[in-house]
């Protein structure tokens, strides 16, 4: 325990011993050398505020609920103060302001107030000190070290003698010779009582002991009780009259024997903790002994693996060949056939040239005639086949039309490596899901959960229908135990479940949990998506525009199933312009009036009539306008793929448009001339009228 025993500013064995607030000791004469003015502290800082930030940061507001600063009712030591001395009350940087001294905790960088009793007056940490010299006392006597003389004389520089003897009275170790020079044993010194050295360590240990029980302030006072609020022992005066006169106390004996008590049963806690780090320790030695059977046991593994991957490509090598060998011999075989073949052709033709050279030689011209004509015939017929029928061009290429694909194999050579695997990996158990921490909201849902005890997953596969209880698909593949799925419909319920997996498989599927989306869709406008002359407000509910030219702005959801209603109020309408107000692909284009290009769907209003305009087609002019304040509806039902208006909760116009089928956001343009506010989160009312009808 050196470390234990040693103070943190010198890194010697403690002298002395005083304790902070903050319960790390020093020696005093480090704590007397890191004692600064006050003032000299305060004058860092410009203000108070920067003063209380940096007591603030040393955590004196947050830990302590006890001591003031100086004061006539405390112990002058600034151990701590109630975080409403800072804060409200304004009661401490007077206090601070007041004090004489300060000393940072070498620890901690606590700051510690004092009075101008400095240093000095911090408490003594007396077991402290007592267990240092205790622990020095039985390392010098390991090392056969003896108390020295304190009275022979060191002005050469020599090295004083082993002390023989102490006197009980003087306190004070001779040696032979000193001892009869200072200490003869007559007159009034033959009464002191002349103990060993050892023993007269012992004996000035139990005086100081003794001595130290004594009240600072109050000499003749025995410290009989213990100051709750000040977390320091006090006598009776100290109580009744002194510092402490408020202050909650109990028996010193009791406060001893509760403490002793609580310290026993943390250090049952960590001893129990220690023997149980003590086993690991064991079983790591154990284990790195292991490692190297283990290793010798690995390696032949991976050579055995080697060694079979060399056989098995030894053994393809040799199929390989073999393969070779067969194509040579089939090139041979097919060359030599085409040799007999055409060898046989030329044989024929060779007679037949031959047999014709001796007919010229005829000069009998009616026997040449006789068989001319039939020459004639068979020499042409041998011209026009000969090509045909001699093949000269090789029936096979003497090269080697092959290559050897060895880059797949190569490949997983050099990436061949280890993976890990753990002790008892076997295929995980199935997930389960924590339906109090799923969620559904708008028409996004959470899905927590959690793996099988003991489980090691490398993935999570999570999955979800199409709330309309339709099949499954994977919607999350990853680590993580935790997914928000967005982009649902609304007012639909979906089923969820999750599988894990790892190298040796998968599990089965978790039990699913349902979840609900809402019924009715709360949303706003889309900042990512709109033009960048769109100016916005009132928590993205609220646009504008900046521009004399339409402008788009989608909703921040898309809609693809069920009944949606909304609501765009006029806030601003000047010079009879016309917004436009509908749906939209989100791929729409945000540079021109809504519904002048095919992805958009979209009614044009002004302050006496409108139509309706997709894909630029013009048409039902419908009478009415608007004006500020006015309250423009849109009614998009996807059940029956219709969309209609409302102006001021009216019916405007006939049914928009139908056939409408995929996913539309929210979507109007508009110009600097006009601003509007989005309504949200509103039930349907009543369907248009169908046009038939």
């Amino acid at each position: 325990m050196d470390e234990e025993l040693k103070c943190p500013e010198c890194r010697k064995f403690y002298s002395k011993p005083v304790f902070f607030p903050c319960s790390h000791s020093v020696c005093l004469e480090c704590a007397g050398n890191m004692q600064e003015s006050s003032q000299e502290f305060m004058s860092q800082f410009e203000d108070s505020n920067s003063l209380l930030q940096i007591l603030g940061d040393t955590d004196l507001l947050k830990d302590y609920d006890k001591l003031s600063l100086v004061s006539e009712t405390d112990s002058g030591v600034v151990c701590n103060s109630r975080p409403s001395s800072y804060i409200g009350s304004g009661n401490i940087l007077p206090s601070v302001q007041g004090s004489s001294y300060i000393v940072k905790c070498p620890v901690c960088k606590k700051p510690v107030f004092l009075d101008e009793s400095g240093y000095k007056s911090l408490p003594k940490n007396t077991i402290l000190e007592a267990i240092v010299e205790k622990y020095c006392n039985e390392c010098k006597q390991l090392q056969n070290h003896t108390s020295k003389c304190q009275m022979c004389d060191q002005t050469d520089n020599s090295e004083a003698k082993d002390a023989c003897s102490m006197c009980e009275q003087c306190e004070i170790f001779y040696c032979d010779t000193c001892k009869d020079v200072c200490h003869p044993s007559r007159g009034p010194l033959a009464k002191h009582n002349m103990v060993g050295p050892i023993q007269g360590r012992a004996i000035l240990r139990a005086k100081n002991k003794a001595s130290e029980a004594k009240c600072i302030e109050h000499e003749e006072e025995h410290l009989s009780m213990y100051c709750l609020f000040c977390k320091l022992p006090v006598c009776y005066v100290c109580r009744q009259e002194g510092r402490h006169v408020d202050h909650d106390v109990q028996a010193l004996g009791v406060m001893s024997k509760t403490h002793k008590t609580e310290l026993s049963h943390g250090l049952q806690s960590l001893s129990e903790k220690a023997k149980a780090g003590t086993e690991f320790i064991q079983r790591l030695k154990g284990m790195s002994e292991k490692v190297h059977g283990n290793c010798t046991e690995f390696e032949a593994r991976v050579v055995a693996q080697c060694d079979a991957l060399i056989e098995a490509l030894k053994k393809r090598k040799l199929e390989l060949i073999e393969n070779v060998h067969q194509e040579r011999e089939m090139k041979v075989r097919v060359l030599k056939e085409q040799v007999t073949h055409c060898t046989s052709l030329l044989q024929k033709t060779t007679g037949l040239l031959h047999f014709c050279i001796e007919v010229l030689k005829e000069g009998d011209p009616a026997s040449f005639l006789q068989v001319s004509n039939g020459l004639l015939s068979r020499v042409n017929m041998a011209n026009q086949n000969f090509n045909k029928d001699i093949e000269l061009v090789p029936r096979v290429s003497p090269e080697f039309e092959l290559t050897l694909d060895s880059t797949p194999v190569q490949h997983s050579i050099q990436t061949m490596n280890f993976f890990q695997m753990k002790d008892g990996t076997t295929t995980p158990g199935k997930p389960t899901i924590l339906p109090e921490e799923c969620s559904a909201e708008n028409n996004s849902v959470t899905i927590v959960w959690q793996p099988h005890s003991e489980s090691i997953v490398d993935n999570y596969y999570l999955e979800i229908d199409d709330g309309n209880g339709g099949d499954f698909r994977v919607v999350y593949v990853g680590r993580e135990t935790m997914c928000t799925v967005d982009g649902l419909h609304f007012n639909s319920l979906y089923y969820a479940r999750v599988k894990a997996g790892n190298y040796c498989g998968e599990s089965n599927y978790s039990d699913p949990i349902s979840l609900q989306t809402a019924e009715l869709a709360w949303f706003h406008f889309d900042p990512v998506s709109a033009h960048p002359d769109i100016l916005f407000s009132n928590d993205n509910q609220t646009v504008t525009c900046n521009s004399y030219d339409h402008r788009v702005v989608l909703g921040s959801v898309g809609f693809s199933k069920g009944v949606h209603y909304w609501e765009i109020v006029v806030d601003r309408y000047d010079c009879q312009t016309d917004p436009a107000i509908g749906i939209a692909r989100f791929d729409v284009g945000k540079c021109f009036m809504l519904g002048k290009d095919d992805k958009a769907w979209s009614m044009y209003i002004d302050d006496s009539r409108s139509w309706f305009l997709h894909n630029d087609e013009h048409r039902n002019r419908t009478d009415g306008g608007i004006q500020r304040g006015s309250v423009i509806g849109i009614l998009l039902n996807l059940e029956k793929h219709l969309m209609c208006y409302y102006v001021d909760e009216q019916p405007h116009g006939p049914i928009a448009f139908n056939d409408l089928r995929g996913v539309f956001f929210p979507a109007v343009s508009i110009n600097r001339n006009v601003q509007v506010t989005l309504r949200t989160g509103l039930a349907p009312p009543p369907e248009c009228e169908t046009e038939d009808e």
